[in-house]
């Protein structure tokens, strides 16, 4: 189960670093300290990520947006920032989570990328040092803050914040003269709809995402009400329970898969975007879900033959969007530290995150930096602005949330009930409980 659970949670890493990898074939290097030239030595911290840093000697190369904010840190502070890099083929069955959790056990690196699951369990140990005391820090958004903060420390600052939201064909709402939704039940009206009219599957779906729809409905009061911190806190004291909170999201999904409006079997198998991908851009099917990156990317759904918009998921507050993040952490007890806090100011500052940004054409985590989204994003930017998301990572959390409900999602598709599914959150919580 726990291999199986850090299996899922690294999708998130997966869908964030599609904008950051520039290759993975370098093989993780022996670690050093200090590099010389020919004159003096020249400070150096390390830094464990998914990919390698680009080759400065080859010609015409796209610097990753990372890269972008590395070479500014180098810049400003003469310090060189060396990469620790991590590769499926070096570390054959550990996933990047497994490594990571093991590198910062054992210090052998000064800061890290880092996926929500890591970055919790890691600052649980106190092993990441607070950042709350940067300049940096001081302009986040309020979502950022809440999702990296573990007992009150904040342990980890993201270059980007990874929504979620529906993907739909508007042409083909328009034809049949609907609305786009805002409700569960406008939802489930519009799949009606289309499916009246010969549309045999109005959602396509794969094993990883359709977590998003449970989130959606299952946090929109607890992250748009008025004292979410005690609410978490009650959760976390086992006075509230995430059953409670999660069983309408599920019975939501069963009535999809009941009614046909999901295909299940290729839900469970399909991969992301590969699997239902081409339904939605052959307009096929008119609803898909996905990460704002993929409206951007000319590989996965920038170009489509239609008008596309990018839309929250549907909740009785309305439409809602999923926020998930990787976080950029700190070693607490690190040797540079006072350097690698250094690395961190600049990488993170607003001047770095707008050039950040403006390369990826990203949501930033500073609420001092906006870059102009392309129309089919703009629903969905409009509520972010606005304040208006749920957390679908949230390292304040003691059961961690996405990895944990996209397996117990698997379950339901698998044929178990939502009391089974809502067995499975009463245990996961019962594990964290004193």
């Amino acid at each position: 189960m726990k291999k199986r659970r850090k299996q899922a949670a690294a999708i998130v890493t997966a869908v964030a670093m599609v904008l950051l990898a520039a290759s993975c074939g370098q093989k993780d290097p022996i670690r050093r300290n200090l590099i010389s030239d020919d004159s003096e030595e020249e400070t150096s911290v390390l830094l464990f990520a998914p990919m390698e840093r680009s080759k400065p000697d080859v010609q015409n190369i796209a610097r990753t947006a990372f890269d972008k904010t590395v070479i500014m840190a180098e810049e400003q502070l003469d310090v060189r920032i060396e990469y620790n890099t991590y590769t499926a083929k070096d570390y054959q069955e550990k996933s990047y989570d497994d490594v990571s959790l093991d590198r910062i056990r054992h210090g052998m690196d000064d800061f890290y990328l880092l996926n929500p699951d890591v970055l919790q369990k890691m600052g649980e140990e106190g092993r990441l040092a607070d950042l709350s005391g940067l300049d940096c820090a001081k302009n986040l958004r309020e979502v950022v803050r809440l999702a990296n903060t573990v007992d009150g420390k904040l342990v980890g600052i993201p270059q980007e914040v990874v929504v979620y939201g529906l993907f739909v064909n508007k042409d083909m709402f328009d034809r049949y003269k609907l609305k786009l939704p805002n409700t569960p039940e406008e939802f489930l009206e519009c799949c009606r709809v289309f499916q009246e009219h010969g549309i045999e599957t109005p959602v396509g779906a794969n094993r990883w995402w359709l977590e998003t729809f449970v989130f959606a409905q299952a946090y929109a009061d607890l992250y748009n009400g008025s004292d979410t911190e005690a609410a978490i806190e009650a959760l976390n004291s086992g006075e509230s329970k995430y059953s409670d909170y999660m069983r309408e999201g599920f019975e939501f999904l069963k009535e999809m898969m009941d009614l046909g409006y999901i295909d299940v079997e290729k839900a469970y198998t399909y991969e992301a975007i590969d699997g239902e991908g081409p339904d939605f851009l052959a307009q096929k099917t008119p609803i898909v879900m996905a990460y704002w990156g993929a409206a951007n990317a000319e590989t996965t759904y920038g170009n489509p033959d239609f008008n596309m918009q990018v839309i929250g998921f549907p909740s009785e507050r309305g439409q809602m969007p999923i926020v998930s993040m990787t976080g950029i952490s700190a070693l607490a007890d690190s040797e540079r530290l006072e350097e690698t806090l250094d690395v961190m100011e600049v990488i993170l500052s607003d001047e770095a995150l707008q050039a950040y940004a403006k390369t990826n054409k990203v949501i930033s985590p500073s609420k001092n930096v906006e870059v102009e989204c392309i129309p089919a994003l703009k629903p969905l930017n409009d509520l972010i602005n606005n304040g208006t998301y749920v957390l679908a990572s949230n390292a304040g959390m003691k059961v961690e949330q996405w990895g944990n409900t996209c397996l117990i999602v698997r379950k339901l598709l698998n044929g178990a009930s939502v009391g089974e599914c809502m067995a499975e959150f009463d245990r996961l919580q019962e594990e964290t409980l004193p």
